[in-house]
């Protein structure tokens, strides 16, 4: 696969700048993106399996790999969840496919949020690490709204090789995420 203009961008000005401001003194201690993590939750398909088909083919869509079905890790009698059932969806993103779903969630996705303000700073974990939230999977152009049966959300986590938060808030500012002005 050819290399995305962010990982381009990454590599010829994110990176030596951030060896200026933090003063490292080796690439290799400047903060990466290592790995780009999209959840959908589906507390429904307790009652009905129907429902991970439509968001397996969706989160495959978008992620443009198939995603990994989770199951429950222990049964809750309230919710009528049993050990083991299917409970939602994943995709653990790496290298090219990373670098390009971020760049399409950044360019196209995000703009497409109806009153888009930009993203929280406060979702960071203090390890450096970013989860945000979408509530809508229309957001991106890969699905047709026609073909949706809900409009379901989903997480994206942007983990980092970032020792704190204040490093890869600038990483991820100087990439192109829109965060919030406060």
């Amino acid at each position: 696969m050819e290399i995305s203009k962010l990982q381009e961008r990454y590599k010829t000005e994110v990176a030596p700048q951030m060896m200026k401001e933090f003063g490292y003194k080796s690439v290799m201690q400047v903060p990466a993106l290592k790995k780009v993590s999209v959840n959908i939750g589906l507390g429904e398909a307790v009652l009905n399996p129907k429902v991970l088909e439509h968001a397996v083919s969706h989160l495959t869509k978008v992620v443009g790999q198939k995603p990994l079905v989770t199951r429950a890790k222990k049964s809750i009698a309230a919710f009528k969840l049993r050990d083991g059932m299917q409970i939602g969806v994943m995709a653990t993103l790496r290298q090219h496919r990373m670098w390009h779903f971020l760049d399409r969630l950044i360019n196209i996705a995000l703009p497409r949020v109806r009153d888009f303000r930009g993203v929280p700073r406060r979702s960071f974990d203090g390890h450096g690490n970013y989860t945000l939230g979408i509530r809508e999977q229309i957001i991106f152009p890969e699905i047709s709204y026609d073909e949706i049966d809900k409009i379901r959300g989903m997480n994206i986590t942007l983990q980092t090789s970032a020792n704190t938060d204040e490093e890869a808030l600038r990483m991820l500012e100087m990439l192109g995420v829109p965060f919030r002005k406060n």
